[in-house]
């Protein structure tokens, strides 16, 4: 080619050779202006390219911004709430409080109770929030049907303190309720006591001029558009009133009601003494605010009865009141003990009566628990700078403990489901399709629910971001799978719930999906949890997201880490889905395929069996020589603190030290075949005093671990090391039956050990609540004490399952 170039120039430079010579300097100046031109065009293009980078980098990353707080794009799961549901609209849905009643719709007027003794007030307080710290000797519904009505017994000595409702459905408007509330003294009479209802519109929900609130002659009336005209009406069935003030109010939120109602108070003179009553609220004088806090305050002497009757314009026909609310609140029990024992046999059983109330309240509390909130999120990812909002929503979810715990949590709904759905199948799909709607756009549901300012006002600020990294174990799930299995004519040809399903498929496909994809470990088929940190302070760092927060892991999170309970979830999770996409006559091959996969034996020992111990356990950067030491702080001032201190370098290695729930893991999930040996080396030392059996149930952590019971720093007591645990305990027993009743070498082994567990945990949870009035988070394993908070009526509430034999 370059030869050819040569015998063509100088044929052309021949042909204008008078222009080469007459204008040779333009030529010259013309060869560096064209190379100028192309550079400028390279200039040109680079900067286009660099400034097309720059704005698909920043598009994009916009777009990942977004992606936290965006709904997934879909049907919904709910697609009937409020008024639509009317034989659920209005409830005991405040569980937070001691007694409160609201509907499901977010503009609802809300109702409830607060009291003191006007000889202990400053001692004691004013009763409103269920509060640890209130140290009543029990409080709980003791009935409670999740539908018509509930009955709940408060004890403060030296009072008693039972509420019941009664609702009675009809109209346009979500139809009436009446409320009792009897106060009686123990071994006193005639003890003045001062009682308070009050009604309150939610000043987070904005209700607009429209809506409104006002006290007359000691009622409560109002109006919204969604409720229409309402009265309250204060009715003394029994006893002696005694003095009666109400004032019309403004408060800032339903979180400072009762800071609210302490400033109203004002002290006049009467002729049975010196009191504190309503005086009119400055802050409405001074201000545009309207009113939406309207209390009633009544000095009452014991023993004494109230009705309080909600009422509106649109349903004809009396109230219940008086001895028409007794005679029909009767009817509404004994329907209830019925229903009970047609749902769980415990008669047939052999338990007792005493053993079988106990059950009904341990059930009742369940349901009574379930909570409407509304309200915004605060999210964050890796690509926002701080946390935003989620998009406003609705969530009808139970609560583990209405004193500590008053709120919706991802995997403790799971748990609940098991119970909630053996009385009202009803009820708990609507529960889990909220709880899917909370799905966002990439698969992914925060795990702690803190909606409303009631909620937020009772969660440390170090809580209330939820992180889109973060997961929680798939329990809902499977607790759906599970009751498409056991009761598939409730889901057949075009069923309401069959409907409800369908709409829920795709959200559990994203949610699952998201499991597969975010948590996966660096090797094939091991998955790990996302959120350990180590700040040097704990002992051995919690990972909150799998719920047995401060349970030993390796010492030292990294990304090599491998969760046997997580790839146990996985399994069962990648199985509820084939069970669910079978029930739904779709596709189940690719579930099957992740099912087999995590189901092969030989791939998990490889991973997680740890051959010296006999045991399945986590791997990861690990060191068992770790403990809390004080030392001085580098910052000027702080004296000394409390930090780990590492006596020995961790190696990457199996934590088997850490013998305990974990190990179990494989049993726990069914994910062993009954003919394994592992199986049979898991059930041969189960029920071992020095590891994991005591008198109580399965404690959480062996005696033999390093850290058993050993604080994870200096203010944080230890929480999974050692206590026993319900929900991980039903698992157990819900493994040992299952593996009692297949044709295997284990069968009869396992059948001796669920009998053994049973006895067990059934019988100390029903003793602890007989001598302490509660059902307790977790149970010593050294004598069965309750222990965390109380009430906990969430997971601890499967023994009503065990008693029956459900699983």
């Amino acid at each position: 080619m370059r030869k050819m170039v040569k015998h063509r120039k100088p044929s052309s430079l021949s042909k204008h050779s008078s222009n080469i010579e007459t204008s040779g300097s333009s030529t010259s100046e013309s060869q560096p202006r064209t190379r100028s031109y192309k550079y400028v065009s390279v200039w040109k293009t680079t900067l286009g390219v660099i400034c097309l980078s720059v704005a698909v980098y920043i598009g994009t990353l916009g777009y990942l911004e977004t992606r936290v707080n965006t709904p997934f794009d879909g049907e919904k799961a709910v697609k009937e709430s409020g008024l639509d549901v009317p034989d659920r609209f209005w409830g005991s849905y405040r569980p937070g409080v001691y007694f409160g009643l609201k509907s499901r719709e977010p503009k609802s007027p809300v109702f409830g109770m607060m009291w003191y003794e006007l000889g202990t007030a400053v001692q004691k307080g004013i009763r409103h929030w269920c509060e640890q710290n209130d140290n009543l000797p029990s409080y709980g519904w003791i009935r409670h049907d999740g539908f018509t009505f509930g009955e709940q017994i408060i004890s403060d000595p030296p009072h008693n303190i039972v509420t019941s409702f009664v609702k009675t459905p009809g109209g346009e408007h979500g139809g009436h309720w009446t409320a009792r509330i009897n106060i009686t003294s123990v071994n006193k009479a005639n003890e003045a006591f001062m009682l308070i209802w009050y009604g309150a519109l939610d000043e987070s929900q904005g209700f607009g001029p429209q809506s409104r609130m006002w006290g007359e002659k000691g009622a409560i009336v109002g109006y919204t558009p969604s409720f229409g005209n309402f009265r309250v009406h204060l009715i003394p069935h029994q006893g002696k009133l005694i003095h009666t003030s109400f004032t019309d109010a403004y408060s800032p939120g339903l979180h400072l009601l009762k800071e609210k109602y302490y400033s109203l108070l004002k002290v006049e003179k009467h002729p049975f003494g010196r009191l504190a009553v309503l005086g009119p609220d400055n802050e409405l004088t001074s201000t545009n605010k309207d009113v939406n806090f309207v209390p009633v305050q009544m000095l009452v002497e014991t023993p004494f009865v109230l009705d309080v009757v909600y009422t509106t314009e649109d349903l004809s026909g009396p109230p219940l009141k008086g001895e028409e609310y007794t005679k029909v609140l009767e009817q509404k029990k004994t329907a209830f003990d019925a229903r009970f024992e047609e749902e769980f046999k415990l008669k047939d059983k052999g338990y007792s009566d005493a053993d079988i109330a106990i059950a009904k309240a341990a059930m009742s509390n369940m349901v009574g628990g379930i909570g409407y909130f509304d309200g915004t999120s605060r999210v964050q990812s890796q690509y926002t700078r701080e946390p935003v909002p989620y998009w406003k929503a609705a969530l009808y979810t139970g609560v583990p403990s209405r004193s500590f715990f008053p709120r919706g949590f991802l995997w403790d709904e799971g748990f609940h489901g098991l119970l909630v759905g053996r009385w009202s199948p009803d009820i708990q799909m609507d529960i889990a399709a909220h709880w899917l709607d909370l799905i966002n756009v990439e698969g992914w549901i925060p795990r702690e629910q803190i909606l409303g300012p009631e909620s937020l006002a009772r969660v440390p600020k170090e809580f209330v971001v939820q992180s889109n990294a973060a997961a929680n174990p798939p329990m809902l799930l499977i607790q759906i799978a599970n009751m498409v299995q056991r009761r598939p004519n409730l889901f057949q040809h075009d069923s309401k719930l069959r409907r409800m399903l369908e709409r829920m498929f795709p959200r559990l496909q994203a949610w699952y999906n998201w499991f597969l994809n975010s948590q996966k470990g660096i090797e094939p088929t091991s998955y790990r949890w996302r959120g350990r940190e180590d700040d040097g302070i704990q002992l051995n760092p919690k990972t909150l997201t799998s719920g047995l927060d401060d349970y030993p892991r390796a010492s030292h999170p990294s990304e090599i880490e491998r969760h046997v309970d997580l790839r146990c979830w996985m399994f069962a999770a990648a199985d509820a889905m084939t069970v669910i996409a079978f029930a739904l006559q779709r596709d189940t091959s690719k579930f099957e395929a992740i099912r087999e996969q995590l189901g092969d034996e030989k791939l998990l020992n490889k991973l997680h069996w740890a051959s010296h111990s006999n045991s399945y356990a986590d791997y990861g950067l690990h060191t068992d020589g770790v403990k809390l030491v004080r030392q001085a702080s580098k910052s000027p001032g702080e004296g000394l603190k409390v930090v780990r201190s590492v006596t020995s370098p961790p190696q990457p290695r199996l934590v088997a030290s850490a013998f305990g729930y974990i190990s179990l893991f494989p049993m726990l999930l069914k994910v062993l075949s009954p003919k394994s040996d592992n199986l049979g080396k898991i059930l041969a030392v189960l029920d071992k005093p020095s590891l994991l059996w005591s008198p109580y149930g399965l404690r959480s952590l062996s005696k033999s671990a390093p850290l058993y019971m050993k604080r994870n720093t200096e203010h944080d007591p230890p929480y999974w090391r050692g206590q026993v645990w319900i929900n991980i305990n039903y698992l157990a027993l819900s493994a040992l039956k299952h593996y009692a009743s297949v044709e295997g070498p284990h069968a009869s082994r396992a059948e001796e050990l669920h009998t053994k567990l049973k006895s067990n945990v059934v019988g100390n949870i029903i003793s602890q609540y007989k001598k302490t009035g509660y059902f307790w988070e977790q149970y010593s394993d050294q004598d069965g004490r309750g222990s965390g908070c109380k009430p906990f009526t969430g997971w601890t509430a499967l023994f009503v399952l065990m008693m029956a034999d459900e699983y």
